[in-house]
This record gives C-alpha cells, sequence and structure tokens, in this order.
C-alpha cells in the first residue's frame, strides 16, 4: 500500500523560508511526474511544481526563481525548498505521485497518490 506523507510546513514572517519534505512508503519516486501542488483558502488545488525527468524541472509562474522541487537519490523523498515566501503563498502543500500515462503531468487528475498535505502559513 502506498502512503505519502508530508512534512516541514509552519508560520514564517514574508521573506522567510521553509523546506517541505515527502516521505513515500510502499512506492519509490520515479523521478518523472512527480510534483507539489497547493490549496489556498476558499481556492482550487493548484500545480506548484513538477520533476519531469531526472534533468528537468518545472515551475508554476507563481513560484518560479524561489522554490526549487527536488528529490533524493534513494528515490523516497520528494522536498519542496522555499524561498522569499509572501502571504499569497499560503495554502495546505500535498505531494503528488503515481502518474497516470497520458495525462496531463500538471493537472491533479494525472496522479494516484496524495499526502494528507502539510500548512503553510505566511503572515507578518
Amino acid at each position: 500500500q502506498v502512503h505519502l506523507a508530508e512534512s516541514g510546513g509552519g508560520s514564517v514572517q514574508p521573506g522567510g523560508s521553509l523546506t517541505l519534505s515527502c516521505g513515500a512508503s510502499g512506492y519509490t519516486f520515479s523521478g518523472y511526474c512527480v510534483g507539489w501542488f497547493r490549496q489556498g483558502p476558499g481556492k482550487e488545488r493548484e500545480w506548484v511544481a513538477t520533476v519531469n525527468s531526472p534533468r528537468r524541472t518545472t515551475y508554476a509562474d507563481s513560484v518560479k526563481g524561489r522554490f526549487t522541487i527536488s528529490q533524493d537519490n534513494a528515490k523516497t523523498t520528494l522536498y519542496l525548498q522555499m524561498n522569499s515566501l509572501k502571504p499569497e503563498d499560503t495554502a495546505m502543500y500535498y505531494c503528488a505521485a503515481g502518474y497516470i500515462d497520458g495525462s496531463n503531468c500538471y493537472s491533479t487528475a494525472a496522479f494516484r497518490y496524495w499526502g494528507q498535505g502539510t500548512q503553510v502559513t505566511v503572515s507578518s
């Protein structure tokens, strides 16, 4: 049984940093189309960042240059380094894996497995 668990969320001031982790049991991140999404208050879940291949990552325009997605060599943990955080980054953050072949890698519908989420709050 696959289980994903996010951690590392918290409350920070604008301009601060956090690193989110997503640990996997019963699953090895393939390094192809695994990613992070977020859902702010009253908003739909939106794509944040994706590992498309071992040497390619993509980011939503809203986080480009501030966030970095990566995974460890053992492929059991996915990370999201978040710098220069803004109040609009406040959301529940989810990792997603288990890509469904042929799906849009940036859509919530493309993934079989989700974690329970970790809350990030950016406020002064």
